[in-house]
């Protein structure tokens, strides 16, 4: 790749998370709390939980438009003041978000496994986006839940987080709120795993494109 292209995909880089940057500065202004869901889909689990939770506030993402546009369409028939959805890129999203922000519970359910080892670097569990959540998260009460069909991503994303020191795995804590999804019906038999925020926790960087050894 030319500098002159890597300058450009850079910049294009920089300016969405500015764009990201304002309209969240505005999308959660007076809100500290968040619950976060990054792959939401239509919405389904996001809407259902932000109904039973409404002292909370919930903050979908996807990169599909058309996934976004259904979830915004179920979130104002419900009325649910206490939820958003948006289309971002996880990392540029999480960059952009406000100092202040404080996650309280981080979702992902049924993200893609990308199944060929060559394509393993584009999984969302990967080393930088544990680090950048955990900066994100409260020590001792972020909790952050992981679903999956698939075996070898499930066993990813274990490894990943058991060897993490910002992060410290759960196996005895029950899934905090089930709700049926398109995925779920889909896909009856799944992993799932819950990770707590560690306190004091030094964040050490592992190669970003496979699993610790």
């Amino acid at each position: 790749m030319s500098d002159e292209k890597r300058f450009a995909i850079e910049a294009a880089r920089k300016a969405r998370v500015e764009a990201l940057r304002t309209r969240m500065s505005a999308e959660l202004a007076g809100v500290t709390g968040v619950v976060l869901e990054i792959g939401c889909g239509h919405g389904h689990f996001l809407a259902a939980y932000s109904a039973a939770h409404p002292a909370v506030f919930c903050l979908g993402l996807d990169l599909i438009s058309k996934r976004i546009e259904r979830a915004l369409r179920k979130r104002d028939r419900a009325n649910l003041a206490n939820l958003t959805f948006i289309k971002a890129d996880a990392f540029e999203l999480l960059e952009a978000l406000p100092d202040k922000t404080q996650l309280q519970a981080i979702f992902l359910i049924f993200p893609d496994p990308w199944p060929k080892m060559r394509h393993h670097k584009n999984r969302l569990i990967q080393p930088g986006l544990l680090d950048r959540l955990a900066e994100l998260s409260t020590p001792e009460h972020t909790r952050l839940h992981f679903r999956t069909d698939h075996d070898g991503y499930f066993s990813w994303a274990h490894s990943l987080l058991a060897q993490h020191p910002a992060w410290h795995l759960l196996p005895e804590e029950i899934w905090p709120f089930e709700h049926e999804t398109f995925f779920s019906q889909r896909l009856p038999i799944h992993h799932s795993l819950i990770a707590k925020r560690q306190e004091r926790a030094s964040l050490l960087q592992t190669p970003a494109d496979s699993p610790a050894k």
